[in-house]
């Protein structure tokens, strides 16, 4: 059957529509955030009636109002009576995991779950919590690296994904293969951390290195910086940390040393002597202090288990699953050590300043009671409140620091003219009241409003 004939004038409207259509898709988005109060990341003092002058993925102008004017072509979206910053950086999460207090029933009974519903639910938290990056550390390779992927290219809408993949150590744990990497001798090693970087991860995790030989701690290490990837390793032990430093491990993770009161004499001059190399660059350090820190609260409050946030892109059975995994957090073996850790986290903690180290924001997301929702928030007002830690360093360690660390500091971390307009701006000084972050109204990741 032909087709009917259109109009000739018809035809030409409709050409022009179709043109207007396309151009405007083509036009990059604009913005303008107008009469917050701006906190850069860069540590200077924060700018009162700021401008923000967005365009597509990246930020063109920062200025003040009755300085820098606000292009007719933008959105404006008033930021009056906010702090604006930088979105934040988680530097120590799971998204395969989401709070379960049980690891071997999670996974036999989750991994096929992980790629479709629980990473890309855990992503999605973290954004809408305003976490614009996360720093992923322990992962099965495919599934971290296809939402990634799905992330990037906008299919999916979370928090960008720095992954590791799995864990190299010396040997899995028991039904843990698919995301923990054993190796066995230091070509193994190597072999093991080039598959790891040709899949595209952007960071290496080492953990258990006190079990291996310093020929394969070395080997892991060297191949990842050949690759042009930092190396994150476990501090829970202080061979670890020896090792560690002696084979140039970029930043250590967690506080450690279980529940002696300190870190040995010897492992902080090691530290200091590491710091004292400027031309190194920085030593980071995540100490992830708040879910040993404020455990015995949660365990005595347990209405947290019925904050819908963490609930959000989880099927209702898995919501019930985990809730009934932490009904007893006190019964839990992964807490049967946390009440007599407590004490010793603030000497810890300024043992690690002392050393000059550069502690970073992260919280081990996703372990027991630990969701992604909301710890990171947490984890930096326990820092101010409970550890004497000044706010604006607080924010620095969850904004430019993190992308310092991970290479990207051009790209991401400020707010700043170039950069990729990544931002986030809470009712309210964030400087006076770090808890302000409990609730972020706003949140643009790459110049999209998201929140």
């Amino acid at each position: 059957m032909p087709s009917p004939r259109v109009p000739r004038r018809a035809s030409a409207a409709l050409a022009a529509c179709l043109a207007l259509a396309t151009s405007a898709a083509a036009q990059p988005s604009r913005l303008a955030l107008v009469g917050g109060t701006l906190i850069d990341g860069y540590g200077g003092a924060p700018l009162a009636n700021s401008v923000i002058l967005i365009e597509g993925e990246r930020i063109t102008a920062v200025g003040q109002v009755g300085q820098l004017a606000v292009p007719a072509t933008h959105r404006v979206i008033s930021t009056e009576g906010m702090s604006v910053l930088p979105g934040l950086w988680e530097m120590h999460a799971h998204l395969m995991l989401a709070g379960h207090g049980n690891y071997p029933h999670w996974d036999a009974l989750y991994p096929p779950l992980l790629e479709r519903t629980i990473i890309p639910a855990t992503a999605k938290q973290l954004l809408m919590a305003g976490v614009t990056s996360v720093r992923d550390l322990g992962a099965p390779l495919e599934p971290i690296m296809a939402v990634k992927r799905q992330i990037d290219s906008g299919a999916l809408l979370g928090a960008t994904i720095y992954p590791s993949g799995p864990f190299i150590q010396h040997a899995a744990y028991p039904g843990t293969g698919y995301f923990r990497w054993g190796v066995n001798g230091a070509a193994d090693a190597r072999a093991k951390v080039k598959r790891l970087a040709e899949a595209g991860v952007t960071v290496i995790k080492l953990i258990d290195q006190d079990e291996m030989t310093m020929e394969e701690v070395r080997a892991v290490v060297d191949e990842a910086h050949a690759h042009r990837l930092p190396v994150v390793a476990h501090a829970h032990r202080p061979e670890e940390v020896r090792r560690g430093l002696a084979a140039g491990v970029d930043d250590f993770e967690h506080t450690g040393m279980a529940t002696a009161n300190e870190y040995p004499a010897d492992v902080i001059d090691l530290l200091k002597a590491r710091t004292a190399q400027g031309a190194k660059g920085p030593l980071f350090w995540t100490p992830t202090i708040d879910i040993l820190y404020h455990y015995q609260d949660r365990a005595a409050h347990p209405e947290f288990l019925d904050d819908p946030a963490w609930h959000a892109g989880l099927p209702d059975s898995v919501v019930r699953d985990i809730r009934a995994s932490l009904a007893r957090l006190d019964t839990l073996t992964y807490y049967r050590a946390m009440p007599y850790r407590k004490h010793t986290l603030q000497r810890k903690f300024q043992q690690l300043r002392e050393a000059g180290v550069q502690l970073l924001i992260g919280t081990d997301a996703g372990v027991p009671a630990a969701f992604h929702s909301g710890i990171t928030w947490q984890e930096m007002r326990t820092w101010v409140r409970d550890l004497g830690m000044d706010p604006m360093l607080t924010i620095r360690a969850a904004t430019f620091w993190p992308a310092v660390a991970m290479g990207v500091e051009r790209e991401v971390g400020t707010v700043t003219v170039g950069k990729v307009a990544d931002i986030i701006a809470v009712r309210g000084n964030v400087l006076d009241d770090i808890a302000l972050l409990r609730d972020v109204p706003l949140v643009i990741k790459r110049g999209a409003r998201v929140k």
